[in-house]
C-alpha cells in the first residue's frame, strides 16, 4: 500500500515520519529527493546551470542555493521555471523509489512524504492520505521558536500553504500533533496497528 503523507509547515510531519519509518513503513522523503536530485552529475542541476548561468554554481560544481535563491525568490517566473525543472524529477525519482519497495517488499506500507501534497494536486496518485495536524496558531508558535523567526514572518509562511483545517478535512487519516509527543506516539502506533490489521 503507497499512501501520501502531509502537514503544514512545523506541524510534526518528519516526527511522524520517523516514528512509522521505526515501526516499519518504508519512507521516501520529497526534501530528501529534492537535494538529490540536483547533485552533481544529474540532468536537473545541468539543467538548471544551462537556465540561471554558471553563477548558480560553486567552484566544486554543486548547486549554489543562496545565488540560486537570490534570483528565484525574487522573481516569480523564475521560480516557475526552476520548478519546472525540479518538480518533475523529484516526483519521478520518488514513485521509483516506491515502486522498487512495492516490488521488493509487496506487503509493505510504503510512505510519500510530500510537504505541499494538496497544493501540487498530487493526492490522487495515493491509496489514500495522513495528514499531521496543529492548529495555524500552534504551527505559527513552533515555527517562531524552530527558526527564530518573528511572529509575522511565520504566520506569512503558514499563510502560503493550503489551510492546515482544510488539509485536515481531505485526509482519509489524521495524527493530531498537538499534544504531548507520546500522545503523538500513541496515534501513530495506533494506526500502525489498524493497518496491519487490514483495517485502513
Amino acid at each position: 500500500m503507497i499512501i501520501g503523507l502531509t502537514g503544514g509547515i512545523a506541524s510534526g510531519k518528519s516526527t511522524v515520519g520517523s516514528m512509522l519509518s521505526e515501526l516499519g513503513a518504508k519512507l521516501v522523503d520529497a526534501d530528501k529527493v529534492a537535494r538529490e536530485v540536483v547533485l552533481p552529475g544529474e540532468p536537473a542541476l545541468e539543467a538548471i546551470a544551462s537556465l540561471f548561468g554558471q553563477a548558480v554554481l560553486q567552484e566544486d560544481g554543486t548547486l549554489n542555493r543562496a545565488a540560486l535563491g537570490g534570483i528565484v525568490f525574487q522573481d516569480p517566473e523564475a521560480l516557475a521555471k526552476l520548478e519546472g525543472i525540479t518538480h518533475p524529477a523529484i516526483r519521478e525519482e520518488m514513485w521509483e523509489r516506491m515502486h522498487t519497495y512495492a516490488e521488493e517488499e509487496p506487503g509493505a506500507l510504503i510512505i510519500g512524504d510530500v510537504p505541499l501534497l494538496y497544493e501540487k494536486g498530487q493526492q490522487e496518485q495515493y491509496e489514500g492520505v495522513l495528514v499531521v495536524y496543529v492548529p495555524a496558531a500552534q504551527q505559527v508558535e513552533r515555527l517562531m521558536k524552530r527558526n527564530d523567526m518573528p511572529q509575522e514572518e511565520a504566520r506569512r509562511r503558514v499563510s502560503l500553504q493550503l489551510d492546515i483545517e482544510e488539509k485536515r478535512r481531505r485526509a482519509d487519516w489524521v495524527i493530531d500533533n498537538s499534544g504531548t509527543l507520546e500522545e503523538t506516539r500513541q496515534q501513530v502506533k495506533a494506526f500502525w496497528q489498524r493497518w496491519q490489521a487490514g483495517a485502513l
